[in-house]
């Protein structure tokens, strides 16, 4: 590790004011962007992957960059992994709490099944960079640059797709509309002001929120990471599980909270847009953790630990796009079981690996 760590006891200080810290600020993120998404014309899918995915992903994403420059290439790569599997638990517990149909069907939305293959597909280039570690373009593997190009495709298709679909979710009496209005009238009596119209501040004001609000959440997400790595070196524990798990679920805080928040809204989709979105956030992240990690590609040193979680990642992706594309009506679906089962027995491989 390139900086001293802390002591153990202050370092899980620091994680528990930051979940506190993230949280205050996923709430506050929520109905800006919503409000954002609305003004600009851009929807709730959409918005919810380029403002929310964007700004609820970093936190994670400057952890990330810390783990690599401070040279532990496990925490670095497990840490957007761990991220996109937990993310996609969210979900599934967010389809506990909305009760009245399953939250893959009320949610009906092209963008975010487009969004889930594209991630599959994002998720499989650290597989084959792992086959190839020897490859390197100076001190990266040629592979990482396909991600973020992947990604520019993956939003080109995006805008196509909003521009002229040419398919269409079929809309039941429990899809919620496209605009996020769905279950509007019926969430406003809680008093949350759920309507983005009703903010009366001005568009460059709630822009320059959302960036204070994000550079809030990124310098959480070094502090986490920070504390993140010392409770690795303190206590001698795998960097992959940790990464994988404790400081990814600090940092994934903010998708938690805006799901929640989006689902009580009646925006949901919205909320599952952000998941998504964010989760896609989170792959570019594995090029970024390439870059910052300076003593060659990071998938040679990263060790098996890091491709059991990869692997169960891409499982849990799978699943997911099933469930959008299947749309159960029944409350719980095959996916809102499966999902966690499947995080926890990727966890459960990678501590036995």
């Amino acid at each position: 590790m390139g900086s001293t760590p802390w002591p153990l006891v202050p370092s899980l200080g620091v994680l528990a004011a930051m979940a506190v810290v993230i949280v205050i600020a996923g709430v506050r993120l929520t109905r800006v962007a919503d409000t954002l998404a609305e003004r600009t014309g851009m929807g709730d899918a959409i918005g919810g992957a380029l403002l929310l995915g964007a700004v609820t992903s970093l936190p994670g994403n400057v952890t990330v960059l810390t783990g690599a420059l401070e040279g532990d290439p496990g925490f670095a790569l497990a840490n957007p992994i761990g991220g996109i599997a937990l993310q996609t638990v969210w979900l599934a517990i967010a389809d506990l709490l909305y009760r009245r149909v399953n939250l893959e069907h009320a949610a009906a939305s092209l963008q975010n099944v487009l969004q889930s293959v594209l991630l599959i597909a994002m998720l499989a280039v650290p597989v084959v960079a792992y086959a190839t570690p020897d490859l390197r373009l100076g001190w990266i593997h040629p592979m990482t640059l396909l991600i973020p190009a992947l990604y520019a495709y993956g939003l080109t298709l995006l805008r196509r797709m909003q521009r002229e679909p040419l398919w269409q979710p079929v809309h039941t009496d429990q899809t919620a509309d496209g605009d996020g209005d769905g279950d509007q009238a019926e969430n406003d009596d809680d008093g949350d002001g759920g309507d983005g119209d009703r903010d009366e501040r001005s568009t460059a004001r709630l822009w320059g929120l959302l960036a204070v609000m994000g550079l809030v959440t990124g310098v959480a997400g070094w502090l986490v990471g920070r504390a993140g790595l010392s409770v690795i070196a303190v206590a001698g524990l795998d960097s992959g599980v940790v990464g994988f798990t404790l400081t990814t679920a600090i940092s994934s805080l903010p998708e938690l909270v805006v799901l929640l928040t989006a689902v009580r809204m009646g925006q949901l989709t919205l909320g599952v847009g952000n998941i998504v979105g964010g989760n896609v956030y989170d792959i570019l992240m594995i090029s970024v953790a390439d870059i910052g990690y300076l003593e060659g590609p990071i998938y040679r040193d990263a060790g098996p630990t890091s491709l059991v979680l990869l692997g169960g990642t891409l499982i849990m992706t799978a699943v997911l796009a099933a469930g959008l594309l299947m749309r159960d009506r029944k409350w719980i679906g095959f996916e809102g079981v499966s999902i966690p089962l499947i995080y926890v027995g990727t966890v459960a491989l990678a501590v036995v690996g």
